[in-house]
C-alpha cells in the first residue's frame, strides 16, 4: 500500500505512480483546511503546482466538437431532433444547427447547457475557433440584445443616446443596439474574435437576465480601469503574498483606509474600480483580466459598511492571486453566498478571514471568548484593523447580526468615493 509523501520526498513528478500518490495527498490536505501560513499550507500549495505540470504534459486533451456533443447526448437519451426544437426555437434551426449550416448563439447555448447538461466551454468551442468571427464587432447573434438593462446604462451615460426615453420600445431597443456594440468594444477593444466579448462568470449563479447585466457592469469596470490604466505595471502574482495582504488589511485602521487601498494595489499592477452594481444583481466583487493582462478588481459598495469592504476586497484578491488566468472568465462574488463547495471559493474566504484576524489569535481572545466593546477594541489595536472587522466576524460566527451594529462603520465607504455615483 503507498504511503503519503513526506515533505521532503515532493519533488518533480516522474511517473503515474508518483502522481497518484501526491493527488491523494493533496486532497488530504484540502479536506485539513490548513491556516494559509502554516508549513501544511505551503505543502499543498507546492503539490498542485506540481500535480498541475504533470498534468498539463501527461494528460493533454482537446474539448469535444458541440455538434457532435449535442448529438452524442441526444443518442445517449433517446432524443429526436424535434425534441430539442424548445430548446432552440424551431425545428428547421435544429436542423441547420446540426447540419452545421447555422452556429450557435449564446441564448441557445444556455438552453441547451440546462437542457442537455452539456458544459458551456464545450458548446462554445466552436465560437472560439470560428475564423470566420474574426471581426472587430460581436455577431448581432451573439446576444439577445434586449436582455440588457438598457434604460439603466442610458441613465448612466454608459451608451449615448440624445435624451433618456421614457420607455423603452422597439425602436429604442434598435437604436440603442449600436451603442451597446460600441459600448462592449470599449471594454473588450483587445479581444482577437467577439467570443471574448463574453464572460465565464464563477462563483455566482445567473439566470439569463442577470448574465446579461453582470456583462454590462463588468464591461463598464474593465473600461475605467483600462482609462485609468495609463501609468500601471503588468501585474505579476509573485509580487503577492502572505506580508503585502496583511499589509492591506492593516490599512483598515485608518480612516481613508479604502482610498490608500487603491493606491497599495496599483503598486503591484492591480487596478481597484468601485462601480455601483446595476438592477438585478447582487454582486459586491469581482476579479478579472482585460485580454492584455491588466489585473482588475471591481467593488459595487452594496453594503456601506467597512467590514463588508475589507473582507471583500481581500476576497477578490485572493482571486486575483490564485485563480485568475484567463480573460474569458471573472469571478463575481456575492459575499453572503459564497459557494463553500467551490474550491477557489473556499480558500479566497479562509485566507481573507486568516489575513484579517489570524485563526490561532482568533480563538485564544478575548473577543471571541467574551466578546465586549473594550475587548474588541484591544484586539483590533493589537492586529492594526479596524474594530469593525472583528464585529463583522462575530455576528457571522454567532448568527446574531444585532451584536455591536454601533462599531460596524456603516455609511463610512462611499464618502471616499465622491466621485462616483450611487
Amino acid at each position: 500500500m503507498e504511503t503519503s509523501v513526506t515533505k521532503s520526498e515532493i519533488k518533480v513528478i516522474k511517473n503515474n505512480t508518483q502522481y497518484h500518490t501526491m493527488l491523494r495527498d493533496a486532497e488530504h490536505l484540502v479536506s485539513l483546511d490548513p491556516s494559509p501560513l502554516s508549513q501544511e499550507a505551503e505543502r499543498l500549495e507546492l503539490l498542485s503546482v506540481l500535480i498541475e505540470d504533470y498534468e498539463k504534459k501527461n494528460f493533454p486533451f482537446d474539448l469535444p466538437d458541440p455538434i457532435d456533443a449535442i448529438e452524442f447526448r441526444m443518442k445517449e437519451q433517446g432524443l429526436r431532433q424535434i425534441d430539442l426544437a424548445p430548446l432552440l426555437g424551431s425545428r428547421s434551426r435544429v436542423s441547420e444547427i446540426l447540419s452545421r449550416k447555422r452556429p450557435l448563439t449564446v441564448p441557445m447555448i444556455r438552453s441547451i447547457s440546462t437542457g442537455l447538461g452539456i458544459p458551456y466551454e464545450i458548446l462554445l468551442a466552436d465560437r472560439t475557433t470560428n475564423t470566420q468571427a474574426n471581426t472587430a464587432a460581436p455577431d448581432r447573434e451573439s446576444y439577445d440584445w434586449d436582455k440588457f438593462p438598457i434604460k439603466e446604462m442610458i441613465q448612466r451615460g454608459w451608451i449615448s443616446f440624445e435624451t433618456t426615453p421614457a420607455r423603452i420600445t422597439s425602436a429604442v431597443k434598435k437604436a440603442a443596439t449600436e451603442s451597446l456594440v460600441i459600448f462592449l468594444e470599449q471594454a473588450f477593444k483587445d479581444a482577437a474574435s467577439p467570443s471574448l466579448f463574453r464572460r465565464t462568470f464563477r462563483g455566482e449563479s445567473l439566470d439569463e437576465r442577470t448574465y446579461y447585466s453582470t456583462l454590462a457592469w463588468s464591461a463598464r469596470v474593465l473600461a475605467r480601469a483600462k482609462q485609468a490604466h495609463k501609468n500601471f505595471k503588468r501585474f505579476d502574482a509573485s509580487a503577492i503574498d502572505e506580508e503585502f495582504l496583511t499589509k492591506v488589511a492593516q490599512l483598515s485602521s485608518k480612516s481613508d483606509g479604502p482610498r490608500r487601498a487603491v493606491d497599495i494595489l496599483s503598486s503591484k499592477g492591480i487596478v481597484l474600480i468601485v462601480e455601483p452594481k446595476l438592477p438585478n444583481t447582487l454582486i459586491d466583487g469581482a476579479a478579472m483580466l482585460s485580454e492584455n493582462g491588466l489585473s482588475v478588481i471591481g467593488m459595487t459598495l452594496r453594503y456601506d459598511r467597512i467590514d463588508y469592504f475589507w473582507f471583500t476586497l481581500l476576497h477578490e484578491l485572493v482571486h486575483v492571486w490564485k485563480h485568475l488566468s484567463t480573460s474569458d472568465e471573472t469571478y463575481i462574488d456575492r459575499i453572503e453566498n459564497s459557494s463553500p463547495h467551490a474550491l477557489a471559493e473556499k480558500q479566497a474566504n479562509r485566507i481573507a478571514r486568516d489575513t484579517l484576524i489570524p485563526r490561532a489569535i482568533w480563538k485564544r481572545s478575548q473577543a471571541f471568548m467574551n466578546p465586549t466593546r473594550e475587548s474588541i477594541l484591544q484586539l483590533a489595536e493589537a492586529l492594526s484593523i479596524h474594530p469593525a472587522i472583528i464585529v463583522g466576524r462575530l455576528q457571522n460566527e454567532n448568527e446574531q447580526y444585532n451584536m455591536f451594529r454601533e462599531m460596524l462603520g456603516q455609511g463610512s465607504v462611499r464618502s471616499l468615493f465622491p466621485e462616483v455615483s450611487f
